[in-house]
């Protein structure tokens, strides 16, 4: 299945999704009836779609639809790929950017594809922890790298509107793999991404 973003809603789900957040809304103490708020069940149903569509796509699947034979084997890095996603504890965002490098072992995949990947995994109820390794593990799969190395960097909502309520923390993650592991091989891509951390 090609990735594809997407504004097809399963209206089945859309319309029992709509019911359990218009009575979600009843016991939160509004009126789901009200002018303001008679098409936010349906609105929230279908931003839940959008926002888990992952669940629906498949990461190695979208690597290998642009997979190319070349005897490279530098560094290849995409950095600043934007994150959003939904932390699995509250439903509330996460917001963040992934910087991703592997070194090919034969095989490359189209730069896009990379951002991609960040989607499908994203774009499901997610810890950052979890997040980071699910990235570096479609990557090694699809393309049998000699190494991976992945660092997210995202701000949590849920620790900033409520609970501790902390507004300027940032939790950043990192996974290697191959040659990554290596302390001269990660050096060099933290040298070259330290610009863009916190």
């Amino acid at each position: 299945m090609a990735y594809k973003k997407t504004e097809h809603y399963d209206e089945d789900i859309t319309n029992q999704l709509a019911g359990l957040y218009s009575n979600a809304l009843e016991l939160l103490g509004e009126n789901s009836a009200r002018e303001g708020l008679v098409k936010t069940p349906e609105r929230i149903a279908k931003a839940m779609q959008y926002l888990t569509q992952g669940y629906q796509l498949d990461a190695v699947k979208i690597l290998n639809s642009a997979k190319f034979h070349e005897p490279i084997s530098e560094m290849v890095i995409v950095k600043d790929i934007e994150i959003y996603s939904l932390c699995e504890h509250h439903l509330l965002p996460f917001i963040g950017k992934a910087h991703i490098a592997y070194i090919p072992n034969g095989w490359i995949t189209g730069l896009s594809k990379i951002a991609r990947v960040v989607d499908v995994f994203a774009r499901r109820l997610q810890v950052q922890e979890r997040l980071t390794v699910e990235i570096l593990e479609s990557i090694k799969e699809a393309l049998n790298p000699m190494g991976v190395a992945v660092v997210i960097e995202a701000k949590h909502l849920c620790m900033m509107m409520r609970g501790v309520s902390k507004q300027n923390s940032f939790t950043t993650t990192s996974a290697f793999s191959g040659e990554f592991e290596n302390d001269r091989t990660r050096s060099e891509f933290m040298k070259l991404i330290s610009a863009d951390l916190h």
